[in-house]
């Protein structure tokens, strides 16, 4: 049986990352790096799931018993919340996209198609698997 998971949405609102969980209402985050916001996020829930303990309600389903926190970005907000690890020269060498256009992306100055952040998204994964692989020695 495939592990539950629950999704983080991560953007950007007024020069900090903000988050919220997408299947329960009234846990959220801020930060201003990736690392604090993770840390934020998962205090939340704690402080959630605590609340609901004190006050006898009944706890969400979606975070009850084990379950997997992924982060869902808009691609405007992954592209700024790694700049500094994926270089527009690296994502374009990844992705086929001129530096150019990505800058636009991450700027918010346009906004990709479905194809082209599929595209983005496949290209990112497909190197973490390679990262994945390496073994140093």
């Amino acid at each position: 049986m495939e592990m539950k998971k629950i999704t983080v949405v991560v953007e950007f609102a007024k020069g900090n990352l903000s988050a919220y969980i997408k299947e329960v209402d009234g846990i959220t985050a801020a930060a201003q790096t990736m690392q604090e916001l993770k840390r934020s996020i998962n205090e939340s829930i704690q402080i959630y799931k605590e609340e609901c303990e004190e006050c006898e309600v009944d706890l969400p389903e979606a975070l009850k018993g084990e379950y997997e926190v992924v982060y869902k970005y808009d691609t405007s907000t992954f592209l700024s919340v790694y700049s500094h690890i994926l270089s527009k020269a690296g994502l374009e060498r990844l992705t086929g996209i001129n530096q150019k256009q990505l800058w636009h992306y991450a700027n918010g100055k346009s906004t990709p198609r479905p194809a082209t952040i599929s595209k983005i998204q496949e290209s990112i994964h497909t190197f973490a698997r390679e990262l994945e692989a390496v073994e140093l020695c």
